[in-house]
């Protein structure tokens, strides 16, 4: 549905509306980092909090990660699919599954509540997080060995978790009894349940302002400016169709090409993503449902636009996404899909980057590095289980316009919006010794904007248990450079016998039983954007000193000439002859 706002909505009380909703979303996430009892919420920050209207349209989605969020819409419509005229005031749903219930992948557990207000149903509150397990094959949820999605963990369809404001004790011991880590969960399940109450109670206060009918009316007046300031970005771009492709070469089990393939087309107003010819669905667990691959499109899409554009639902009513069934990108039941919200989620990202570039290369974003990473996970002293996300050892950000790549952040589809705890309270929640934590050195993407450099680093796991792999960034560079800007390094993984300093196996994926062990990870760096030999001296010089650039690769690649003790410029001579 398309329309333009009439002149009876104010447009400064839209803006104002609209931040008021984000700042809804805001103070739910608050409310998780601060009550959560898992470290993946409160320190890492792997959830995400958005609004939607009566309808299941998203019209906030401010605080989270892109590619949670994207895609809630798909959930709130399941539960108004599946339980319309049973939707009540202090109802509470959850539900996880990609094939039944709008999921993403299995992990993220979505609570929805829906928000009444003189009895009459305006909008839902919602949040999207991932647990620290879900049962499954391998403790921690990301089963490299899983076929099938049976083998991945529990399934929820859209349930009801609380009904009229009574929890369902049954559903609840369920819930817990499907779990590693039945402490975590249950503490984690009721900071989730806390931030919808809050948010719902916020945006019921929103709506009593303008009255039920015209604070509805709002909430779609909201919905058609995203649309309207998306309609006009895309009108900025040239009409034409442009073809991107990016690869991985393991099904999880074997060597194997795996393409997913773009093509886009810009007509005035309007931008469609056809992924026909993306590689069939695979053994492994990198498939992606419908939700997860329209996500990914947006998440691509709202990074290269106007940041100001609204992060609301209307905003994609002009975009089409065409994904086969039966491919990557639109997996049939029972393809496994754990690993989705990151691989192949990255790959649509980047393929679509590659296309939009080819239409207006000036905001081009270079790639990150994908991930060369690991989960560890064993019993604590007191017989609980901990599972051990290395966010440590992830990879350096893409560059654009104007700035370089994030030495080292989380996956690209959250765009930084995952935090990397901090080392000294890792250590004291788990069972772990870090000795070294600090970014590569020649590694991030050459460029006029440098990519980010990932990082080096080393840590002791001093408890046995199962080491779960995923090498994606290790055979290869994965970071491509834009606009002549050079690729980002590739990355590796290598573990050690902690007891007999033996190499042990490390697969490109696996589940594998450990002993105490040493584990040296070299994160995968960004790629860079521009020619290098248009990069300012002065950071040239800034990063040498700061020990990301080596003198020797300032002279070759950047064609600057650094002093031998690395305090200044000696010379851009080598520059100005080639650039």
């Amino acid at each position: 549905m398309s329309t333009v706002l009439s002149h009876e909505y104010d447009p400064v009380l839209i803006a104002i509306l609209q931040r008021q909703l984000d700042h809804i979303s805001l103070q739910m996430g608050t409310i998780m980092t601060r009550t959560a009892r898992s470290p993946i919420f409160s320190q890492s920050h792997d959830f995400s909090c958005f609004l939607s209207n009566a309808d299941g349209e998203t019209v906030a989605q401010a605080d989270g990660l892109p590619i949670h969020s994207g895609s809630g819409g798909f959930a709130v419509r399941a539960v108004l699919r599946d339980f319309t005229g049973r939707i009540d005031p202090e109802d509470v749903f959850i539900l996880s599954d990609p094939y039944a219930a709008g999921g993403n992948h299995l992990p993220d557990w979505t609570l929805i509540r829906p928000v009444f207000v003189d009895g009459q149903l305006v909008g839902f509150c919602s949040n999207r997080a991932h647990q620290s397990d879900i049962g499954g094959g391998a403790a921690g949820t990301y089963n490299a060995k899983a076929t099938e999605i049976f083998h991945e963990g529990i399934r929820l369809p859209v349930l009801k978790l609380i009904e009229k404001g009574q929890l369902r004790d049954d559903l609840w011991r369920m819930l817990l009894l499907n779990s590693r880590c039945p402490d975590l969960l249950e503490g984690d399940l009721g900071a989730m349940i806390g931030s919808t109450r809050i948010g719902g109670q916020r945006l019921a206060d929103v709506i009593a302002q303008f009255g039920v009918s015209k604070g509805r009316s709002y909430l779609d007046a909201l919905l058609d400016y995203g649309e309207r300031r998306m309609r006009q970005a895309i009108s900025e771009l040239p009409n034409g169709v442009w073809q991107a492709s990016d690869f991985s070469d393991t099904d999880c089990f074997e060597i194997v090409d795996i393409e997913t393939r773009i093509a886009m087309t810009i007509d005035d107003d309007s931008i469609t993503f056809d992924f026909t010819g993306t590689s069939p669905q695979i053994k492994g667990f990198k498939n992606s449902g419908i939700a997860n691959t329209h996500s990914a499109v947006y998440c691509a899409l709202s990074a290269f636009l106007d940041p100001a554009i609204p992060h609301n639902e209307g905003t994609y009513r002009c975009v089409k996404i065409i994904a086969p069934e039966g491919t990557v990108v639109n997996a049939l039941p029972p393809a496994p899909m754990t690993m989705n919200t990151v691989f192949p989620a990255i790959d649509i990202m980047n393929a679509c980057w590659g296309a939009l570039a080819q239409a207006d290369p000036e905001r081009a974003c270079a790639g990150w590095g994908k991930s060369v990473f690991g989960i560890s996970s064993g019993k604590k002293p007191d017989g609980n289980v901990f599972v051990l996300y290395h966010w440590h050892g992830s990879s350096g950000g893409g560059a654009v316009k104007g700035r370089d790549g994030f030495p080292t952040s989380s996956h690209q589809m959250t765009l930084g919006g995952m935090f990397i705890p901090n080392v000294e309270t890792y250590e004291q929640s788990y069972p772990i010794r870090v000795h070294r934590y600090e970014m590569r050195c020649d590694t991030g993407g050459a460029g006029q904007y440098r990519g980010g450099t990932g990082v080096d680093y080393v840590v002791d796991v001093l408890a046995g248990g199962e080491h779960l792999l995923r090498g994606e960034g290790a055979r290869k560079k994965t970071a491509a450079g834009v606009n002549g800007g050079h690729w980002g390094e590739r990355g590796s993984i290598k573990a050690f016998d902690l007891a007999t300093g033996d190499e042990l196996y490390c697969p490109p994926y696996g589940v594998e039983e450990v002993k105490p062990f040493h584990l040296v990870i070299e994160a995968t760096a960004g790629g860079g954007w521009g020619d290098p030999h248009r990069r300012a001296p002065e950071s040239v010089l800034r990063d040498v000193r700061d020990g990301v650039v080596s003198r020797q690769a300032a002279r070759d690649l950047y064609g600057v000439e650094i002093s031998a003790d690395g305090k200044s410029i000696l010379s851009t001579e080598a520059r100005r002859q080639t650039a």
